[in-house]
């Protein structure tokens, strides 16, 4: 079990922060303060102090003690920020405080064979694993919301888009079996990362020298006290870890930008085939009272435009020099916190973007009649390509498209009446008559996403 967190702390109310509250969200902001940080590198004390006992290299006794005085309560938040700045790091003036603190007897094992790095680096990853719980679980209600659109527009029939033009028939179901796999495939990344994510012990130079022989267990009962992965060994330098955390962090903002800008696209007044809900008031303007802005859809895409730098500066980061880092390793610290703290955001807005979407079908069917059918001339030039050519074909459906009636142009063609009937042809230019595979997708992505909420939820299979 992993030691409690910040969780029981009242979270900051939705948007208490100015511009703060736009781009996290309260449960998993609630992870990342300060005092959340300071609790998890109290508890990398504790679990260090009583994994010593159990190894043999400390008194139980100084154990007792030492995990007896690691409450954030007993520490001055302010006091540690500002003599951080003299350590280079906060896990230095911590130390110092929690060793005053304990009975005498038990201060020469505060701290006993791990050094800064060790606590500091164990301590993240104790945050970015309590920070993962919220947002996983808005991610799933994000999942189960997408997945719904899914299933309800198996065989929507819409308008798809490429390059910016009409371009074919689709359905709105496919569209969102393409949002809901790019989600489940971030979440399927994002929970292996944070499984994995190792507890760090090396001492100072990465040899555990301090502990001698016991170094290995120590690690082992470390790990296991804090809930995290062993290691293999030290990753002081190899930062692997945090780098499949970052990965993994990126592509969720990139996959919930997706949605987010396809939502904003489709909710622009000349194609409004969708709108966000949340009734009124929700995306009003400050001078146009007649507009209903994507206000999540927008705040998702500046998150996921934010999170490449934020992965790009913990990947130059990971370079780093012999056994100990000189401003890689720091280089790290506020860059991750920021990326799980837009995650969070980007998911939450996810869940509720997707569970309030107001698709418009009729109108996702108006759009594509207003074409008259152009968008269907693949179609038609599919079924003159055997007598004609396939650039021949091409040809005599570009010239039609470019006349005022496309359907008219078409039977006025001798090369069309030649070979296809008006019947033939009318067949051809319904939307629902060349949708491919778009149904047999759309089940596949249920399918894969009900198999994997199985092995999420076990208790739920029946």
């Amino acid at each position: 079990m992993r030691p409690s967190s910040s969780r029981s702390e009242q979270p900051p109310a939705a948007g208490a922060g100015l511009l703060s509250g736009l781009s996290g969200t309260a449960e998993v902001d609630a992870e990342l303060t300060d005092r959340a940080l300071l609790t998890a590198l109290l508890d990398v004390e504790r679990a260090l102090a009583e994994a010593g006992a159990e190894g043999g290299v400390l008194p139980a006794s100084a154990a007792a003690a030492i995990a007896g005085r690691c409450h954030p309560d007993g520490f001055d938040l302010a006091a540690l920020a500002a003599a951080a700045d003299a350590a280079g790091n906060p896990v230095v003036p911590l130390v110092r405080q929690l060793t005053e603190a304990v009975p005498a007897a038990a201060r020469p094992w505060v701290h006993h064979g791990a050094t800064s790095q060790d606590v500091l680096d164990t301590a993240l990853v104790l945050v970015a694993t309590r920070a993962g719980e919220p947002l996983l679980r808005h991610l799933d209600t994000a999942l189960d919301a997408t997945a719904g659109l899914a299933d309800r527009h198996r065989d929507t029939v819409a308008l798809a888009r490429t390059l910016g033009q009409a371009a074919a028939p689709t359905t709105f179901g496919l569209k969102a079996a393409g949002w809901l796999l790019a989600l489940l495939d971030a979440r399927t990344r994002l929970a292996a990362a944070r499984a994995a994510l190792p507890a760090q012990l090396g001492g100072a130079v990465g040899t555990l020298a301090v502990l001698g022989p016991a170094g290995p267990e120590v690690t082992a009962r470390f790990a296991a006290r804090l809930g995290l992965a062993a290691p293999r060994l030290p990753w002081h330098t190899r930062r692997q870890p945090i780098l499949d955390l970052a990965a993994a962090l990126g592509s969720l903002l990139a996959a919930a930008g997706k949605v987010g800008l396809d939502v904003g696209l489709l909710a622009q007044t000349e194609v409004a085939e969708v709108a966000e809900g949340g009734g009124p008031g929700r995306g009003g303007s400050s001078a146009m009272p007649h507009k209903r802005n994507p206000v999540d859809a927008v705040l998702i895409g500046a998150a996921a435009r934010r999170g490449p730098h934020l992965v790009g500066t913990l990947f130059a980061a990971a370079v780093q020099e012999h056994e100990r880092a000189t401003g890689g390793w720091h280089a790290e610290w506020e860059p991750l916190l920021d990326l799980l703290r837009l995650a969070g955001g980007a998911a939450a807005r996810a869940a509720r973007l997707l569970s309030r979407l107001d698709v418009r079908p009729e109108r996702m069917r108006d759009n594509l009649d207003a074409l008259g059918g152009r968008v269907l001339a693949e179609a038609v030039a599919a079924r003159l390509a055997p007598a004609l050519g396939r650039a021949d074909a091409h040809d005599v459906l570009a010239r039609a498209a470019a006349a005022l009636d496309f359907r008219a142009a078409l039977l006025a063609d001798p090369a069309v009446r030649a070979h296809l009937s008006e019947r033939e042809l009318d067949q051809a230019l319904a939307p629902a008559n060349w949708l491919g595979s778009a149904g047999t997708f759309v089940d596949r992505a249920l399918r894969e996403y009900r198999t994997c909420g199985v092995e999420r939820n076990p208790e739920n299979q029946t």
